[in-house]
């Protein structure tokens, strides 16, 4: 008979008491997210692992800040992004762009700049299988390893983890309002880049 997970509740109990057996279920339960997470971010393995050992060990210390207003894997996220923004603080970001120079830009009298069949093209309506194939997820991969951090952060928690806007708010410890703004300006960004990939690809 399996033995039946322990609840949210009980880990930070077992954590606050100092108990590390709540570390393997932690793991279990939340190990590949924070990963994802912490790679998203720092766009490196090695890294990324670090930041999910990091991660464990500082959860034993900080178990007694919980105080549980927010889910734990909500909270917890917090943590990874913080350790993972530390983590990538201070190396040199050569990939990454300005988030202007992915935004379509518009006239005088409202319409959008651009060639018109870059501006009726719609990567959206790429069959499945094209977006869903190795090249596919690769190539948006690449586009949003692009972005910059904050707007890959927010991009990463909403559409990739699929967050709310209020959990990804309280995991970043901005506004829901401020998160709405930027995860906006991330896909037209993250939009841009892929219409211009397919495009020149179905030249």
């Amino acid at each position: 008979m399996k033995v039946a997970a322990p609840s949210d509740e009980v880990l930070v109990a077992l954590l606050r008491a100092g108990d590390a057996t709540a570390l393997e279920p932690l793991m279990d339960r939340f190990g590949g997210r924070m990963f994802r997470v912490a790679h998203g971010i720092t766009r490196s393995t090695a890294d990324a692992e670090e930041v999910v050992q990091d991660v464990f060990v500082s959860l034993m210390h900080k178990a007694t800040r919980f105080e549980g207003r927010a889910a734990l894997g909500t909270w917890i996220y917090r943590i990874t992004v913080n350790a993972a923004l530390n983590k990538r603080r201070g190396k040199r970001a050569k990939l990454e762009v300005l988030i202007e120079d992915h935004l379509p830009t518009f006239k005088e009298d409202g319409h959008r700049e651009g060639d018109r069949a870059f501006l009726l093209a719609d990567w959206s309506d790429l069959p499945d299988e094209t977006l869903l194939s190795r090249e596919g997820r690769e190539t948006i991969r690449a586009a949003i390893d692009r972005l910059p951090v904050p707007y890959r952060t927010v991009l990463l928690l909403r559409d990739v983890e699929e967050l709310s806007n209020e959990e990804v708010a309280t995991a970043l410890g901005e506004t829901v309002a401020s998160v709405k703004s930027r995860l906006h300006r991330a896909r037209m960004a993250l939009r841009e880049m892929l219409s211009v990939t397919y495009m020149a690809a179905a030249r």
